[in-house]
């Protein structure tokens, strides 16, 4: 696969990922969100489970308890992001949901610090704030007055979500399986998310019929085919381009609520999503501009030696 290709994938993946919130903010509507979870992910486990099959038929060499004590941590983290941001979606807009999503991004340099010791830059401080400043502006339908629930929750799956991409990377690097990784991670999180889903929330049939559109397009799309593609497409595209590719999630979320919810941004809202958007940008794309400003000052000093 060629770099281009891989972009076009990651580009793809954004774009179901920003659909996808319709369709689970619709599916709130008519069954649990952790029964949703685990239905969804039960989908794309059977889905994936003839790619991880044939994949295993190509790796002679096993994998080890450290492989799959790391699979099924992303699994965790997958449970806890979706789980959460299900949650969320109950009371925030699917626009708020997918560019709160986006601070993931800015939160992942951090995760690595936390678990390599490697410092982030300072570049990635300043995105931080701008993004964070962003979310608020965001929240609470572009009013500035305090982050609802749903919005708080959303904000916390970033968490998950950043750890889990965190340890997608440290595994990918020992163990070369991207459908295996896959196929745990979903299979782990439709198992929690059932089990919880039937302790806590109700079970009404008539709801999870209703919902099976919701079902099917998030299962399939955005588990079984988008979840996959970004592990197969950051394999040739670098990680810095790959998640200024995929955090367009957050411009497909805008633009299906607003023509298929018909959700609206406030000018303030509007301003929040530009700040959040900024904030992906320095953090993904400050460091080459920086070197291309060293480059263009070291060919003006050659120029003019005097």
């Amino acid at each position: 696969m060629n770099r281009l290709r891989a972009d076009l994938l990651l580009l793809l993946t954004a774009f179901i990922w920003g659909t996808a919130f319709i369709a689970q903010k619709n599916a709130n509507e008519t069954m649990g969100p952790i029964l949703f979870v685990g239905a969804r992910f039960l989908l794309s486990t059977l889905a994936l489970l003839p790619l991880a099959c044939y994949e295993a038929s190509k790796h002679p060499l096993a994998l080890t308890r450290k492989d799959l004590a790391q699979a099924g941590l992303v699994g965790l983290c997958l449970f806890s992001g979706a789980s959460l941001q299900q949650i969320g979606l109950v009371t925030t807009t699917a626009t708020n949901g997918g560019f709160l999503t986006a601070l993931y991004v800015v939160i992942v340099p951090f995760m690595v610090w936390l678990l390599t010791r490697q410092r982030p830059r300072s570049l990635v401080v300043l995105a931080c704030v701008i993004s964070i400043g962003g979310a608020w502006l965001l929240a609470d339908n572009g009013l500035a007055k305090t982050w609802n629930l749903g919005d708080l929750l959303v904000v916390a799956a970033d968490v998950a979500w950043a750890m889990g991409i965190t340890l997608i990377a440290v595994f990918l690097q020992r163990t070369d399986r991207p459908f295996f990784l896959s196929f745990a991670q979903y299979a782990v999180t439709a198992v929690l998310a059932l089990v919880c889903g039937f302790i806590f929330e109700p079970l009404v049939m008539p709801g999870i019929t209703s919902a099976l559109p919701a079902i099917l397009y998030a299962g399939l799309l955005s588990g079984g085919v988008a979840y996959t593609l970004q592990i197969v497409a950051q394999k040739h595209t670098p990680a810095a381009e790959a998640a200024l590719i995929m955090s367009l999630e957050s411009v497909f979320a805008a633009l299906a609520g607003a023509l298929l919810l018909r959700e609206r941004l406030t000018p303030l809202a509007t301003v929040g999503c530009g700040l959040i958007l900024l904030g992906v940008l320095v953090v993904e794309a400050g460091p080459a501009l920086l070197r291309r400003m060293k480059g263009f000052r070291a060919d003006a000093q050659n120029i003019n030696p005097g």
